[in-house]
């Protein structure tokens, strides 16, 4: 190959990449150094490289700027240093950059956009055939999603005793025939069977490969790709590394993904089911990510049974799983005010009919915590779990959707695109509703979830005229009320699950 080959133009936001030959000899992955340096008009940055395998180091970079950048990349993997420059051109189509942490506990694409985060769990899909991916990928772009979680390790867990099609590291496993529910702990410390041989120190570059192009598919799709890095549901040994282990993975999946606009790190998807672990070493493992992703990716970490501190200065945002049997999105706002951050419900149980119970929620319910997480200032998480002839279950695999929630999800995202603003805020309403407002209270939606009132009566001390909205959530329309001034009745057709859109005219 040559010496040297990267992109000669890229958007605003977009990932620049150049490709070098370097030394094979020893262990590349840790042997040898690679790192970037990019600048420009208005910015500086320095950004590591990695080892993708057969002489071939890569360094990316993600700009932030509309300009010329010139870039020096030099290291130890090769005695030569390596210069070039190209061309930032204006962001296009759905670019809209890295999504951030915007105003009102809301989030925001970097120029300003609203990102109405709207997320589903398929968590190991990137492990199954390419077959099962692109269905996924298809199923995806029909669909409402635009934040997609999913594990860089494969998972061992109730319908996923499979082996995944490439691992991480090079190495074997152990032998999983026979491996069920009913023989092997599904996780904990007790855990990993003997028999995995795995090379810490040498990964995998096909595993890799695989994943960074469903990056690029989701990115394509406008998908953020919630990246969880670590879990707990393991056979291999992966969940056991050292802390001098661990620190090596980061820095690597840093170098080889940070430069992709829609990259979130979850630390860890439910954190406290690694028994061996402390907040210490979740800590160290979080200072890792924030120091060596140049771009300040958002970052949090799952819970299972006991929420983490996200008030810790790193945590960008509340990563949730409800840990009551009942009430899950209805406490979006008390999170909020506990926190001051985003609150993110990535796991409020998943629509399906299997025997556990936090996968077994009807599509009705899912779709009712949607709203309730929505209206009340946050973002709701969606989750499938319906038997399969072959376990292909969307909440691991991906795949195809089989439940209601998933077109009623389709119908508030649209609802969510006509808020003005970043989001709702939630405020006091009446005792049977939820009221989130924004632009300034001009815009409110009042939810009456499993309430179902007939009629509501409204009272305005002032000259505006409102518009009102009747939104049925489960069937899906729009009434239009009519447009009122001063104090009015809006009569309901007595159902669960409506809700009242008020516009200040």
């Amino acid at each position: 190959m040559e010496n040297l080959r990267y992109t000669a133009s890229v958007e605003k936001w977009d990932t620049f990449e150049a490709v070098l030959s370097g030394f094979q000899d020893g262990n590349p992955f840790k042997d040898y150094t690679i790192y970037g340096v990019f600048v420009s008009c208005n910015e500086r940055k320095t950004v590591d490289g990695f080892y993708d395998g057969n002489g071939r180091y890569i360094v990316r970079f993600m700009p932030s700027f509309e300009e010329e950048y010139e870039f020096t990349i030099k290291g130890t993997f090769s005695s030569e240093e390596y210069r070039g420059n190209f061309k930032v051109t204006p962001p296009s189509g759905i670019n809209h950059g890295p999504v951030r942490v915007g105003s009102h506990l809301h989030l925001a694409y970097e120029d300003g956009t609203p990102f109405h985060c709207l997320g589903t769990t398929c968590y190991v899909w990137t492990h199954q055939s390419a077959a099962l991916q692109e269905e996924t990928l298809k199923t995806l772009s029909e669909n409402a999603f635009n934040k997609l979680r999913f594990c860089i390790f494969p998972k061992h867990y109730l319908y996923n005793f499979h082996e995944p099609i490439s691992y991480p590291y090079e190495g074997t496993p152990c032998d999983s025939s026979g491996l069920n529910e009913d023989n092997i702990v599904l996780f904990g410390d007790n855990a990993i069977p003997e028999g995995n041989h795995w090379d810490f120190q040498r990964f995998n570059p096909i595993h890799f490969q695989n994943f960074e192009e469903r990056i690029k598919d989701l990115r394509a799709l406008g998908i953020e790709a919630d990246i969880i890095l670590m879990h707990p549901y393991d056979r291999w040994g992966f969940s056991h590394m050292s802390p001098e282990e661990e620190a090596f993975y980061l820095r690597y999946v840093m170098a080889r993904f940070s430069a992709y606009r829609n990259v979130w790190w979850s630390l860890a998807n439910e954190y406290d089911l690694f028994f061996h672990k402390s907040v210490a070493d979740w800590e160290a493992n979080a200072r890792e990510v924030y120091t060596h992703d140049p771009y300040g990716h958002l970052r949090s970490i799952h819970n299972c049974l006991e929420f983490y501190d996200y008030s810790r200065p790193w945590i960008t945002h509340c990563s949730i799983q409800r840990i009551d049997l009942y009430k899950s999105s209805e406490l979006t706002d008390e999170w909020r005010l506990r926190y001051n951050k985003p609150v993110v419900l990535d796991e409020i149980a998943y629509e399906g009919n299997i025997n556990q119970a936090w996968g077994n929620i009807s599509g009705q319910e899912m779709t009712r915590r949607f709203w309730e997480g929505f209206v009340r200032g946050g973002y709701p998480g969606h989750g499938e779990t319906y038997q399969h002839p072959e376990n292909i279950l969307w909440w691991s695999h991906g795949g195809s959707l089989h439940g209601e929630s998933p077109a009623r999800i389709k119908f508030l995202a649209e609802i969510m695109r006509q808020t003005p603003g970043s989001g709702l805020i939630p405020v006091k309403g009446e005792w049977d509703e939820v009221v989130g407002i924004a632009d300034n209270g001009a815009y409110a939606i009042h939810y009456y979830s499993g309430f179902r009132p007939g009629f509501r009566t409204f009272s305005f001390k002032d000259n505006h005229s409102y518009e009102v909205d009747i939104i049925d959530t489960w069937n899906m329309t729009v009434e239009n009320a009519g447009t009122f001034q001063g104090k009015f009745k809006i009569t309901l057709p007595g159902r669960e699950f409506m809700a009242i859109r008020i516009i200040r005219k």
